[in-house]
């Protein structure tokens, strides 16, 4: 490892020295050869502007015609050091003169198109001088020359022609080549001298360090009582002293430490609620096995998920966000966690320089007492509901009978039967509220006893037999097989029976069918009440037996219905040890079992 770390420093350090060489070698080389071109384009610039001060034949419009006296001004001008052509802007155009410093035979050009292939010169630049008449250069690398087109125009802006010079650049690159030679010897030896330095400035560093970095080992492993040399007053020197001024804080601190968090680690993994902490930036922080269990996340989703991610789809206002937004760094919440219920409540915990660091959520499940709350508060406006509407009844049929009802004998005897019949349907419910009372607190008194279903169903067969006939329903009895005794209550067990039947009666339309069929089955009797009535709706089939529900209540409360008698049936099956279950498809039928254990 300190190898490593050794050979890292070297390399840094080699790197630093041979970067730096490298860049300023770039730049001695970019901007000598810049120079060089400015150079050379300078003397080609100067060439074509000689050329047109003393050249007399430049000077006319008819280039055609001068082409011998500008030949002769140009083989005459020595100085230059490069090639040089007159090109004459025509409909053909051509060279009409050309010289070269180095070449002597260049006459074999003259009367030549400067398009042909065997030219020396770019047909590109030509071409964009004398239809643009733009100064226009290029240098070519791969022949180390480079091209000039100067346009010349006459007084009324045409161009006439171009002066097209060439200049060779080899001499630039041999320079530039030897200068860069140059560089890369002087950098080699650069390098080397960094290496050779940077080898003893490492170890320098690194032998403190790795001193202290074993001693760190020992101490990750728990051992404490480490203390390293200080042998100077530089910084590896101070990183001596702090190790050992840290190591003598963590021995008095670390058996704190690990008290506090050994308490808290046991409180909150055995807490009942559960509880979250999340940091100011939204990262949870710590969670409880129960918070886990009420999120229904694993650890490995609260690792890869914020805090915000986790609870906006329970709550939008329990969220980092939303309470940053609004600055509300305390409250409580309910999550509605399908089938659970959780009350969130939050506070916000500050950090060592009194700043908010996050927030502490507990989760308290609170589902059997939102439950109770949400039938409290549905009983008792059911109950309000259902006396309200027989309690308005009597009263405005009493107000009619007081403004004068009374003088109509046949109008006051019916008004009469009505509030009678109101005062009975709230005796029933009075009734029913009662007995259900008395099952909840568990005070109704029971008088169990061995009895036969059959002679149960037989009884109460006949006596809503009449009920159905008046429908004109076909009512039939099935008893399959024997039927043993079982122990219960008679009348509270052919109470039970009597409801569903009439129930079966009530919401069967006229010339329906209704069956009754006792069985027995393993250990139990089952009475089943089939009709091929109304039917229930299957999302209201798992409340038909909760207090005052109703799948049509209009339609229940024509019939005489107080929604209670379901539940009173379930509560008195339930204490015989048996059950009761609901089959039913819309607009088909029901069916409904009771089921009762064998003596």
């Amino acid at each position: 490892m300190f190898k490593s770390i050794r050979w890292k420093f070297i390399t840094v350090y080699f790197l630093l020295v041979f970067i730096a060489m490298v860049i300023v070698g770039v730049f001695i080389v970019e901007k000598f050869y810049e120079n060089q071109e400015n150079q050379i384009t300078k003397r080609m610039e100067n060439t074509v502007n000689n050329l047109l001060v003393i050249n007399s034949g430049l000077a006319k419009d008819d280039w055609k015609a001068s082409e011998d006296e500008i030949r002769r001004s140009i083989i005459s001008n020595g100085s230059f050091q490069g090639n040089l052509y007159i090109i004459n802007n025509s409909e053909a155009p051509e060279i009409i003169a050309s010289y070269s410093s180095r070449r002597f035979n260049q006459e074999d050009l003259v009367g030549k198109s400067p398009f042909q292939d065997n030219t020396l010169l770019n047909q590109d630049i030509i071409l964009e001088a004398l239809e643009e008449g733009k100064i226009s250069y290029k240098t070519f690398e791969e022949d180390k020359i480079k091209h000039l087109a100067y346009p010349v125009e006459n007084e009324f802006g045409k161009v006439k022609g171009i002066i097209y010079v060439t200049a060779d650049l080899e001499n630039m690159y041999e320079t530039l080549d030897d200068a860069q030679e140059i560089l890369t010897k002087a950098t080699l030896l650069a390098l080397f001298i960094t290496i050779f330095l940077g080898f003893f400035i490492a170890n320098s560093i690194t032998g403190p360090i790795k001193d202290v970095t074993v001693k760190a080992a020992r101490m990750a492993k728990g051992d404490f009582d480490q203390v390293v040399e200080v042998k100077s007053n530089d910084e590896i020197g101070q990183l001596a002293s702090m190790f050992n001024y840290l190591t003598l804080k963590l021995k008095r601190t670390m058996s704190e430490v690990y008290r506090e968090k050994s308490k808290l680690d046991t409180i909150f993994t055995y807490m009942a609620d559960g509880v979250i902490a999340v940091n100011i930036n939204g990262t949870i922080i710590h969670v409880n096995p129960n918070a886990l269990k009420m999120l229904g996340i694993t650890e490995e989703e609260v690792e890869h998920k914020t805090f915000d991610e986790i609870f906006v789809k329970y709550n939008p206002k329990l969220t980092l966000s939303y309470i940053k937004e609004n600055n509300d760094w305390k409250g409580s919440y309910l999550l509605d966690m399908d089938p659970s219920v959780y009350r969130a409540k939050y506070a916000s915990f500050r950090n060592k320089n009194n700043e908010i660091g996050g927030l502490i959520i507990v989760l308290q499940d609170v589902t059997e007492q939102q439950k109770l709350e949400n039938m409290r508060k549905e009983f008792v406006a059911n109950v309000s509901h259902e006396l309200k509407t027989p309690i308005t009844t009597i009263k405005s049929y009493t107000e009619t009978l007081l403004d004068g009802g009374m003088e109509s004998p046949e109008l006051s005897n019916k008004f009469l039967d009505v509030i009678d019949s109101e005062c009975d349907r709230m005796a029933r419910i009075v009734r029913d509220l009662l007995q259900l009372s008395n099952l909840d607190y568990k005070q109704t008194k029971w008088n169990k006893s061995s009895l036969y279903m059959e002679n149960l169903l037989r009884d109460a067969y006949f006596k809503m037999k009449i009920a159905a006939q008046e429908k004109n329903q076909k009512i039939t009895l099935d008893i399959q097989g024997d039927i043993p005794q079982i122990a219960g209550d008679k009348d509270r067990l052919e109470q039970v029976v009597l409801n569903v039947i009439s129930n079966a009666i009530k919401y069967t339309p006229d010339d329906g069918e209704i069956e009754i069929i006792a069985k027995k089955q393993e250990n139990h009797v089952i009475v089943t009440v089939k009709d091929n009535g109304l039917g229930i709706p299957e999302e209201d089939i798992d409340r038909i037996f909760e207090r005052f529900y109703r799948v049509d209540k209009a339609r229940s409360r024509a019939l005489g219905g107080t929604g209670l008698g379901l539940s009173i049936a379930k509560q008195i099956v339930v204490f015989h040890g048996g059950d009761i279950k609901i089959r039913s498809e819309y607009n088909v039928g029901t069916e409904v079992d009771i089921i009762l254990p064998i003596q």
